[in-house]
């Protein structure tokens, strides 16, 4: 489909495989179909390899609405970051050593395999922070294959110097890689800025519905094609009625995504407002760090904000008060979860490190839903006011 159609109509038409005529394209429930003759082992139809009709679709629909050449999907949002990693930073003879420079705030499950696994790999990584090249320059080497960055991080809403990753990923031969959960294509399109893999944890915003695990990667035909190829022997397939449920949940993303904008701008700033409140981390905020590049770059400034509390027990309180907000794990579901990233996303991190990152145990991370934004405050005024 073109590419010069709008977002929100690529969403429903691009990629669909319509059969027998069906308006929505069936659960293909087979683990193998008849054997055809081909010369390529990821071509065989087997589920284990994402070929069957569903994961087709998705990949051409996500491919399209991401600006990329091809995608495949994953059976989570790790198993999209570790392939892709795999990949990227395989050893091969005759070559240094491989090295990732890594943007230093990531997801925790992100940092827990690049600080634990990758090493035992024989993958070198150097964590940096996002706003500095001359540091990205000091720790690159001759064996520097990729540098990976969040468009915005967790927990805490930084927005690194995108366009300057770009520049130096390219000056120097680097692959580019950018984990683009939680602004979505809606809020920011990364391929379109110069990066060259876009990776996805589907299970979010993409779904939207909190009732799949998945994941995606987007770039180049050639990247994409290593990927599958790396993928499909690890085994990190996505089942096809998974993959059905977030084809499904595409179809809203740009309706769900504009209300989540919209409703953590409006909580932000209350909560921003509120003396029980120490500071709040959000990039629609003027008082942000990243405000102005997220003011250039993104067409919103997503759906999860954090906000500081004086301590552990003041954060259990107030989340334990709340009646709308689901204290849960996760984001970019159509309801309102809450929870602590010193214990979940980031639980895995040393308090030490956590501190570092400036992860505090009163840190409370907001994932907004769709809700009535009115309500949504009310929820969390009350809960601030019980617990003054």
């Amino acid at each position: 489909m073109s590419g010069r159609r709008d977002l929100r109509t690529r969403l429903i038409h691009g990629g669909l495989e319509r059969v027998e005529g069906a308006v929505v394209q069936p659960v293909f429930q087979s683990a193998t179909w008849e054997a055809e003759e081909t010369a390529s082992y990821d071509d065989i139809r087997y589920l284990r390899l994402s070929n069957s009709p569903n994961h087709r679709d998705l990949a051409a629909r996500l491919a399209g609405i991401c600006g990329g050449e091809a995608a495949v999907v994953a059976g989570s949002g790790m198993a999209a970051i570790t392939t892709t990693l795999l990949t990227l930073l395989e050893a091969e003879p005759g070559r240094e050593r491989p090295h990732l420079l890594a943007q230093d705030c990531l997801y925790g499950g992100t940092l827990s395999f690049l600080t634990e696994d990758a090493p035992a790999l024989g993958i070198d990584v150097d964590f940096v922070g996002g706003d500095d090249p001359e540091e990205w320059a000091a720790r690159a080497r001759p064996g520097t294959r990729a540098f990976l960055v969040e468009s915005l991080t967790n927990p805490l809403l930084e927005v690194a110097d995108l366009e300057a990753v770009v520049a130096f990923c390219r000056e120097r031969g680097v692959v580019s890689v950018i984990d683009n959960t939680f602004a979505s294509p809606v809020n920011y399109r990364p391929l379109e800025a110069g990066f060259e893999v876009e990776l996805h944890s589907a299970t979010k915003y993409l779904n939207g519905h909190s009732d799949i695990v998945a994941g995606a990667v987007v770039s180049t035909a050639e990247r994409v094609r290593r990927f599958t190829h790396k993928m499909n022997h690890l085994g990190g397939v996505l089942d096809p009625h998974a993959c059905f449920l977030l084809q499904r949940g595409l179809k809203t993303l740009v309706l769900r995504v504009e209300q989540q904008n919209r409703n953590a701008l409006f909580l932000a700033q209350r909560l921003a407002d509120h003396p029980s409140v120490a500071a709040v981390h959000y990039p629609g905020l003027a008082g942000h760090p990243g405000h102005e590049r997220a003011r250039r770059w993104f067409a919103g400034s997503g759906g999860v904000l954090s906000f500081d509390v004086e301590s552990a027990g003041a954060a259990r309180g107030l989340i334990d008060r709340l009646e709308l907000a689901v204290d849960a794990p996760s984001l970019g579901g159509v309801e309102t979860l809450v929870s602590r990233p010193a214990v979940s996303s980031h639980a895995g991190q040393s308090p030490g490190r956590r501190r570092a990152l400036g992860i505090g145990d009163g840190l409370v991370r907001v994932a907004v839903g769709i809700e009535a934004a009115e309500d949504l405050w009310a929820d969390f005024e009350a809960a601030l006011a019980a617990g003054s």
